[in-house]
This record gives structure tokens, C-alpha cells and sequence, in this order.
């Protein structure tokens, strides 16, 4: 199968580092215009110049989409998108009578609301066009809810509510709306995890690796963490134009750690 997607533009938020970064590169080498955004410039402007170094068609904008004065600010300097990447988030263990109402707001607000934003305005201009993508990087935790990570999970059932109603909102309009479900992946943040944990431990990160999915993990398929670039593929293919009958769905690259034939 060979994506095209050449003269399209795209947005994907959260995206100096991890999956974000690996779906903006991986949308790029399809042919899209990327625009990346980020609360950090100087690691967005980093990602902006790595992806342009390999002859990417790259661009960043610096926003905290945590807010709607964060939003509004990135619509106004990017009016319009083909493909939209809602892939900005937050998360964290804690204990669920220590969660503040405080703590419940800002994963909200970060997991929800901006993608919801977003969404809002940008499908707007894919509908009058009658082609438009939208994806919603959401995770196993929201139908699997950790019980040392509620506020997130909760967070992210409710975006694949979201993302199914949106989806009906535009039946019919050539504007497609998903989400994409990781599981355990290998971003910086999860390396660095892994490697104080092994060191606490006085074992090696492989074996710490083995018994995290053993304890935490154990009904994964593939016992490992996936790659930043293995979310993206599915990512890629769901922005293509190959995936015009795949809309509404919840769709996983957790490897097969949630316990489920549907």
C-alpha cells in the first residue's frame, strides 16, 4: 500500500517528543505539510529542525493548549488543517483519595478540552471541503482505568466519547474522526522510568523491562513496549485517503494487553 498524502497539511499537538514527534515525521514522509506544536519552543524548534535536516516539510508553533487562550492562539496562527492530531496529554500515578479537584481540572483541560477545541474549529473548514482527518491519540487506560492512575484514565474514556459523537456530528461529510489507543511505548519518558527503576532495583533494564510487564502488564501479547513509530503507522493510515470507511472507531496498537475480542 503506498500513502500519499502530498498537499495536504497537518497538525499534530504534543509533538516535540515521543509519539507525537514519530506521527509528525511519519506524516511527513507520506508528503504532508506538518505542523508541530508544543507548550516547550525550544524542543519544539528542535523536533521542527530534525524532521527539516531529513527534507521534511516542517513547521512549529508554540502554544499551551492546556488553555483556551493557548487554542485560540495557535488557531490564529494556523487557521485551517486537513489532518488533525490530537495527541497532546498528560499522566501520572497517584493515589485516587489524594486527587485534587485542582489535579482533575488540569487533566481535563490537557487531555480534553483541547482536543475538543481544536476540534471544534477545525472541523468546521474540513466539512466545507468534504475531506478532513481527525484523530484522537487516546490509550488502553481508557477502557483498561489503572486504579494508580484514574484521573487519567477517565480523562481518556472521555475522549473516546468525544471522538465517537464528533464522528456522528460529521456522518457522511468525507470527514473521518478516530482513536488511536496505545499501550506501553518507548518515549524518552518511559526510558527514563525504566532505567530509575532497574537502578533502585539493582537489576539491568532488560530484566526490569520483563518484570514490569510480568507485574504490570502481564496479559500483554508482546510482553515489550511498543516503538513511538508503530503508533505512528496506524496513525498514517488512518489519515490516509485508503481509510475512508474507517470512522468512529476506537482502534489499538496497545499489543494486545486489553482483554477484549471487540
Amino acid at each position: 500500500m503506498h500513502i500519499d498524502l502530498s498537499g495536504k497539511t497537518v497538525l499534530v499537538t504534543g509533538a516535540s517528543a515521543g509519539i507525537g514527534l514519530a506521527i509528525a515525521r511519519g506524516l511527513a514522509q507520506a508528503g504532508a505539510r506538518v505542523t508541530l506544536s508544543a507548550r516547550d519552543a525550544g524542543r519544539l524548534n528542535a523536533a521542527v529542525t530534525a524532521l527539516q535536516a531529513d527534507g521534511l516539510q516542517a513547521q512549529g508553533i508554540a502554544a499551551d493548549l492546556a488553555t483556551a487562550a493557548g487554542c485560540q492562539a495557535l488557531i490564529a496562527a494556523l487557521p485551517d488543517t486537513d489532518i488533525l492530531v490530537n495527541n497532546l496529554g498528560i499522566y501520572g500515578t497517584q493515589d485516587f483519595f489524594a486527587i485534587s479537584d485542582a489535579d482533575w481540572e488540569n487533566f481535563f483541560q490537557t487531555n480534553v478540552m483541547s482536543g475538543l477545541r481544536l476540534s471544534r474549529h477545525y472541523a468546521q473548514g474540513m466539512k466545507a471541503r468534504g475531506w478532513g482527518r481527525i484523530q484522537f491519540i487516546s490509550s488502553e487506560s481508557a477502557v483498561n482505568i489503572p486504579a494508580d492512575m484514574v484521573h487519567y484514565g477517565v480523562s481518556k474514556s472521555a475522549v473516546q466519547g468525544l471522538s465517537r459523537g464528533l464522528a456522528k456530528v460529521l456522518a457522511g461529510s468525507g470527514v473521518t474522526v478516530n482513536t488511536i489507543l496505545p499501550g506501553p511505548t518507548r518515549t524518552e519518558g518511559v526510558v527514563d522510568f525504566m532505567d530509575n527503576l532497574a537502578r533502585e532495583q539493582g537489576i539491568t533494564v532488560a530484566e526490569m523491562e520483563v518484570r514490569f510487564f510480568r507485574e504490570n502488564r502481564p496479559s500483554s501479547l508482546i510482553g515489550r513496549f511498543a516503538t513511538p513509530e508503530e503508533v505512528a503507522n496506524l496513525c498514517v493510515y488512518t489519515a490516509s485517503p485508503q481509510a475512508s470507511a474507517t470512522t468512529g472507531a476506537a482502534l489499538r496498537v496497545e499489543g494486545g494487553i486489553v482483554e477484549s475480542i471487540l
